[in-house]
């Protein structure tokens, strides 16, 4: 499991109508809650309405940490969800330069520092653009990438290494929106099974530091967008 503190944000969701035989819902998904937590509401309120058992499932889980669009199919929808998940997707979020956690991002503590004084924003944008286009990118230990049977997560958490493959993904566009080192502000469009976590990584060695992800929220998946989305109430 995850630690305790990514599962502390409690919710609510607001009044919604959904057509419990076939449906798609946006939500903004809250930060440090799951995807799982958003799904398992809806189909609540859902089953409620209808009165009966009904298939809710998410096109695009999102990490705890991470917030913004997350879509929910409902019924017969729920056979979109591969198309849906295959769409180009956007993100945006932040990097802290001049340090590395295990996971990349802000569920583990700082194991490294590096320095960052000599990175400029041009050197961060002529790093940026390296990125783009067909790339290698091997995910994080603490993803759900399987290795030997088990998600490599359960065995970062054993404290096990594993050699994990890497995967061709597409990175469309990568702006630097804001550079006030530590940190450094981004924008993302990139295919199915990008991690931006890895992103961090490979991005920090690239300017000869180390880099991990504070902040990250996906706005678009296709066409949709976080705009449209309803807002969970946050308590």
């Amino acid at each position: 499991m995850l630690k305790k503190f990514i599962h502390s944000a409690t919710f609510q969701l607001p009044e919604f109508e959904a057509n419990p035989e076939s449906d798609l819902l946006l939500f903004d998904k809250p930060y440090r809650c799951t995807s799982f937590d958003i799904v398992g509401k809806v189909r609540r309120v859902v089953q409620k309405q209808a009165g009966k058992r009904i298939k809710v499932g998410h096109a695009g889980t999102l990490d705890p940490l991470a917030t913004g669009l997350l879509i929910i199919c409902i019924g017969k929808m729920t056979k979109q969800i591969d198309s849906i998940q295959a769409q180009e997707k956007e993100y945006t979020g932040t990097f802290m330069m001049g340090s590395t956690t295990p996971s990349f991002d802000l569920e583990h503590p700082i194991d490294q520092e590096y320095p960052y004084a000599h990175i400029t924003r041009k050197a961060a944008e002529e790093a940026a653009r390296s990125f783009i286009g067909e790339i290698d990118q091997v995910p994080p230990m603490f993803s759900a990438v399987k290795f030997s049977g088990k998600r490599a997560y359960e065995l970062a958490r054993e404290g096990e290494e594993a050699a994990l493959a890497a995967k061709r993904i597409t990175i469309y566009d990568f702006e630097i929106t804001r550079f006030e080192l530590p940190e450094i502000d981004f924008r993302i469009r990139c295919s199915k099974g990008t991690y931006i976590r890895s992103i961090a990584r490979d991005f920090g060695e690239a300017l000869q530091s180390g880099a991990h992800l504070t902040a990250l929220r996906r706005t678009r998946i296709g066409e949709f967008r976080v705009e449209e989305a309803i807002k969970p109430i946050v308590s």
